[in-house]
């Protein structure tokens, strides 16, 4: 079993009457670029705020890098870089005065590092950060979060709203802390083809509830897309029992279904349709075939 950096179990929270995140287990293996989607409102952000230490469990457990990181705070984040949506970053302060700033809180810093993600993100020292525009600062936040070499690097929406050259950097910087170095990425986002294309593990939270945790790959393999033609419309959608989800109209029909519960040719034989296609159901698909579930 490979080392697991970050394992939640069994963690619920709620405010009020509404359930944040629902018996919720699942574990970060390290050395992974570990992806976390969801709708808004889903549990991505109440999740890693767990992971932060910010609000302690009701009920259940979390440990990160085998420690609660609310009472073991300095131990869990100094080895953490973090990187929201929208970086709280002090407007006043220059660029360069907010990198010796933040180097002082982490002993792991590496100066010539950051100059490199500096000019790299073409950053200049001595700008404002309230001059900065928003692209700017999240290279900025980035930057801030990863020159420490962090063991866990945690992105919560880091591309939400950025152009695609400054996505690019940050998936870029993404896959270089893992690949190189055999650190552990958890980046949460809604923008589905970003996480197809850097995550080899997936989670998937709807409405507070895990769906489905597992390397990418099984994920995949796990749904098909059918695609049926009736020679005539059917009187209501096919009864199909490994069904995740079924939609369609007249005599065109589709149905992403759990692969390992269901052959294809046998189904169409069995409801009276023509087999239009069998293949690999798309993230996307797969997406919103759960949260529609």
């Amino acid at each position: 079993m490979p080392e697991t950096v970050a394992a939640v179990s069994h963690l619920t929270r709620s405010f009020g009457a509404k359930k944040a995140l629902n018996e919720v287990s699942l574990s970060v293996p390290k050395g992974a670029v570990f992806g976390l989607v969801g709708e808004n409102g889903a549990g991505k952000s109440t999740l890693i705020k767990h992971l932060l230490g910010l609000w302690r469990a009701e009920t259940g457990s979390v440990r990160v890098f085998g420690l609660d990181p609310v009472s073991d705070t300095v131990a869990v984040l100094g080895r953490i870089g973090y990187l929201s949506e929208e970086p709280d970053l002090p407007g006043w302060m220059r660029v360069g005065e907010l990198l010796r700033y933040t180097q002082a809180f982490y002993p792991r810093w590496d100066t010539a590092y950051a100059e490199q993600l500096r000019d790299r993100f073409a950053l200049d020292p001595e700008a404002r950060i309230k001059s900065l525009s928003k692209g700017q600062r999240a290279r900025l936040g980035l930057l801030a979060a990863e020159a420490h070499r962090p063991d866990l690097l945690i992105l919560d929406e880091p591309s939400s709203g950025l152009d695609p050259i400054v996505r690019r950097d940050i998936l870029e910087a993404i896959i270089r802390s893992v690949t190189d170095e055999g650190r552990t990425v958890l980046f949460s986002s809604h923008l589905l083809d970003e996480v197809d294309r850097v995550s080899d593990h997936l989670a998937m939270l709807h409405r507070g509830t895990l769906r489905f945790c597992a390397p990418l790959e099984d994920i995949k393999a796990r749904h098909r897309r059918i695609s049926l033609h009736f020679e005539r419309p059917p009187a209501e959608p096919p009864n199909v029992s490994a069904a995740i989800r079924v939609d369609g109209a007249g005599r065109e029909w589709t149905v992403i279904c759990d692969a390992g519960r269901i052959h294809a040719a046998a189904l169409a034989q069995h409801l009276g349709a023509t087999l239009v296609e069998d293949t690999a159901a798309s993230l996307d698909e797969i997406f919103v075939a759960h949260a529609a579930h």
